[in-house]
């Protein structure tokens, strides 16, 4: 048996406020920004950051001069 803050009822409840509190329409936002954040707070975590994403996709440049 669960036990604790993970209980069906103790996550029901928790949800029928969120609904009340935000509304039908604004829950899919809020649950948008929240995975935003969490994705935000492993890549800090991490060590990756956007300047680390840009370099691996961009394809590296010709070395210019002679060989």
């Amino acid at each position: 048996m669960t036990t604790g803050l993970f209980q069906p009822t103790h996550i029901m409840v928790v949800l029928i406020v969120a609904l009340v509190v935000l509304g039908p329409k604004r829950i899919p936002e809020a649950a948008r920004a929240l995975g935003h954040g969490i994705r935000e707070f492993k890549d800090s975590i991490g060590g990756r950051d956007q300047d680390d994403a840009s370099a691996l996709s961009e394809p590296p440049h010709a070395a210019s001069g002679a060989e």
